[in-house]
């Protein structure tokens, strides 16, 4: 505190003090990133493959017109689109009813707040594991108890259905994930200023009112965080598709694909390309929340 004391009355800006405390954290994070970023390119830029070792030779963008024309990467994006997409606009949804539900005070509050946090604290593996047992079309849960309230006529083989699998990850990953997703939103919703709310309410303005014209203009900034945060996390998703089908049933996302392609086939070449594709693809995700929230990052 003295420090910071100190340097402000050397006339430096917020802005200033910012990029000086952020400059060591940068550096250090540009120190871990760059050489497997740059050493992953140019691998992409190779043929390798560790059976044949001796063989490797340079071969420019060759692996990138490979990407083009695999029918196995064109399903993967599908998959991987489809699951974000779905994904993150369920968890936003169910995550801000429960963001503002649990930000009413009410008795319990306290207890509630604990209890949706529940399934984010459980290990992915673990909660993926659960839900393959609630899945089974032997024994799970979901068959017995959509066959007790008469929605099934027989058990269904949910993840082994290409029509049913993806949803049944999708709704492992929402039951997962969502608390991350709500917490991040009610942390949006306590620096909301109260006395806006009860000005509104003095002017006579309704509940949806408030919500549309004070809520969540000034809820876009935890919005903004909220989503491109899961966004990031579910477009590189691997664990729970992996437990649940290990990409079989037409779930096979990128990530999988390129475990695939890296560990079992041993292409480290094309495998390094896809990984680039994979970051090419969550670098156009951000920029694209950003333009579309319009949210400018200004430090006064």
């Amino acid at each position: 505190m003295y420090a910071l004391q100190r340097i402000r009355r050397h006339g430096l800006s917020q802005r200033q003090l910012a990029v000086i405390l952020m400059v060591p954290a940068l550096f250090t994070i540009l120190a871990i990133a760059i050489y497997p970023l740059t050493q992953t390119f140019w691998l992409s830029l190779h043929d390798y493959n560790l059976k044949f070792i001796a063989q490797r030779r340079f071969v420019g963008l060759t692996n990138y017109l490979r990407l083009v024309g695999d029918e196995h990467f064109r399903q993967a994006l599908k998959h991987t689109l489809f699951f974000t997409v779905v994904s993150v606009s369920l968890e936003f949804l169910i995550g801000l009813a429960v963001a503002l539900t649990i930000h009413r005070p009410f008795w319990g509050r306290g207890l509630v707040r604990a209890a949706v946090l529940v399934p984010w604290a459980i290990p992915t593996v673990i909660s993926a594991r659960m839900w393959e047992w609630m899945w089974n079309d032997q024994f799970g849960v979901i068959n017995d108890l959509l066959l007790r309230l008469h929605l099934i006529s027989e058990s269904q083989a949910w993840l082994g259905k290409p029509a049913t699998a993806m949803w049944a990850i999708i709704v492992t990953d929402v039951w997962k994930t969502t608390p991350f997703m709500a917490l991040l939103l009610l942390a949006g919703l306590q620096v909301i200023p109260e006395d806006l709310y009860e000005s509104a309410m003095i002017d006579g303005a309704g509940v949806g009112q408030r919500f549309w014209h004070i809520t969540l203009p000034l809820l876009r900034p935890a919005i903004l965080v909220a989503v491109i945060f899961r966004t990031l996390d579910a477009f590189r998703v691997f664990d729970v598709v992996y437990v649940l089908t290990s990409g079989a049933s037409n779930t096979e996302t990128l990530v999988v694909l390129n475990q695939r392609v890296l560990f079992s086939f041993l292409e480290f070449g094309y495998g390094s390309a896809i990984s680039v594709a994979i970051f090419l693809c969550i670098f156009l995700f951000s920029a694209a929340y950003l333009r579309i929230l319009g949210l400018e990052l200004e430090v006064k």
